[in-house]
């Protein structure tokens, strides 16, 4: 099963997917899909009323899709986390993960249109695996425990500006990752019993022509050690996103030109889905 956001913006309301393609109306189990939803159970409580029969099928032909999480609290990102993207970066690999923040209202529905900013010349793509946090992750010991806070998995694209990120950053990263639709999210949250997400392709193209192709093998640092890493440093709680780092064939590495407004951007992730953003001015 999938959990989805569908609706026009603000409006959204929340459904599930079942294995057989049908779309059911969540809205009996919870006014949203959010933190407090999750936490309470959200999955396990939607997939036995999906096996009980509890739910209505619904019409969601032309409906909009949202992000899959509303209102997260946190969007905690992991730099240079495959070590052909450090490479193609000029970077060694790290010896710990670089951890650096979005602001959770860059995030959208994950084919809405993404705003190149006001005096941008380097917009840049990054296909990601994003996870959701479903129970509170504080001083996790174990990569068992770190598996077990997570919710579920979807698609993140970390939209960035490399001169913001790197020119004129202060030293820091958050100045080119924070701009107004910087973080597509979405399709759907795919429960985490569902995924493996150490073997999952990833995948981008701009304008038709690929630009990543990956597995999360290629990982300096997993999911898990990541949580339970995090973890250490702050309390994740549910509904929070962490964006796991992206691969290889970013237009940073020089291999590609930046992106520019009229251009289409497409993001995939095995078994999760795919996302189609169309660049507009801001």
């Amino acid at each position: 099963m999938e959990l989805l956001r569908l609706g026009a913006v603000g409006e959204e309301r929340p459904y599930v997917r079942a294995t057989d393609g049908t779309v059911y109306d969540l809205s009996p189990l919870t006014a949203d899909i959010d933190g407090a939803f999750l936490a309470a159970d959200g999955i396990g409580r939607t997939r036995a009323a999906l096996e009980a029969g509890e739910l209505t099928a619904a019409g969601t032909d032309g409906l909009r899709i949202g992000a899959p999480i509303a209102r997260p609290g946190a969007v905690v990102c992991i730099g240079q986390n495959y070590a052909a993207h450090a490479a193609e970066s000029g970077a060694e690999p790290p010896k710990q993960p670089i951890v650096f923040f979005k602001h959770p209202n860059t995030v959208v529905g994950p084919n809405d249109e993404v705003l190149v900013p006001r005096g941008s010349a380097k917009t840049d793509w990054e296909v990601e695996l994003a996870v959701v946090i479903g129970k509170p992750a504080r001083y996790v010991e174990t990569d068992e425990e770190a598996l077990a806070c997570i919710a579920g998995y979807t698609v993140s694209n970390d939209v960035s500006e490399r001169a913001f990120q790197l020119d004129v950053s202060g030293g820091q990263w958050s100045k080119g990752k924070c701009c107004e639709t910087f973080n597509p999210l979405g399709p759907a949250l795919v429960p985490a019993d569902q995924v493996d997400p150490t073997n999952l392709d990833l995948k981008s193209w701009v304008n038709g022509e690929i630009r990543q192709d990956s597995n999360t093998r290629d990982m300096i640092f997993s999911v898990a050690a990541l949580i339970r890493d995090l973890s250490q440093y702050m309390v994740l709680s549910p509904g929070d996103i962490v964006n796991t780092g992206t691969p290889q064939g970013v237009a940073l590495s020089g291999r590609f030109p930046y992106l520019a407004p009229g251009d289409v951007m497409e993001i995939e992730i095995q078994g999760l889905g795919k996302q189609r953003q169309p660049l507009g001015k801001a």
